[in-house]
């Protein structure tokens, strides 16, 4: 796995994008820091303008480097989660410009993945994740249904060898949390 961490450091450092297993499901990614790195994914996907990409952290403790002041109900929910839980905060920022769509927010993400968290701790950024499908396309589970297209349209494919024995091959739950910490259940 380590050789495999390098590579993708390698791969983001230059701007690249990868398909990589998580906790959930396969993503594509990229230097969550990188606005062309990003605008690749969008036409990957095919995603007209900014459409939502979780921003993966390695730690709580860099959540509030992403967001300028985190809601104390958002520490609360990441520290009681006992599924995989995408918050999305208010006033993004840190990261591309192009992550943050009009409303400001960031949606962030703590994996519990070997991988993930060797390759944002190497890159010292966090790490762009979104479905490995195109847009308007049922969102594969698994690295077998991913689409030919969006294999052959990253710079590293990860060695499936890599992902979590403990993978959920479920999207996380996801939780919108607003400034005043009042939370809306966006996806269970």
């Amino acid at each position: 796995m380590n050789e495999q961490i390098s590579k993708a450091v390698e791969v983001l450092r230059n701007g690249g994008i990868i398909l990589y297993p998580t906790d959930t499901i396969w993503g594509i990614g990229c230097d969550a820091t990188n606005a062309e790195a990003v605008e690749k994914i969008y036409a990957l996907k095919r995603s007209m303008g900014k459409t939502s990409m979780t921003v993966l952290v390695d730690s709580l403790d860099n959540v509030g480097r992403y967001v300028k002041r985190v809601p104390e109900i958002a520490w609360q929910l990441f520290e009681v989660a006992d599924k995989p839980l995408t918050l999305v905060l208010p006033q993004g920022t840190g990261v591309a410009e192009n992550l943050i769509p009009e409303q400001g927010t960031v949606g962030i993400r703590i994996p519990k993945c070997d991988f993930c968290h060797g390759v944002i701790r190497r890159l010292g950024r966090p790490i762009v994740s979104t479905s490995a499908n195109l847009t308007g396309y049922p969102t594969p589970t698994t690295y077998e249904q991913i689409a030919d297209e969006i294999l052959s349209g990253v710079d590293m494919v990860v060695d499936p060898s890599c992902e979590s024995p403990e993978a959920t091959h479920h999207a996380s739950s996801i939780i919108l949390v607003g400034e005043g910490g009042e939370i809306k259940i966006l996806r269970d």
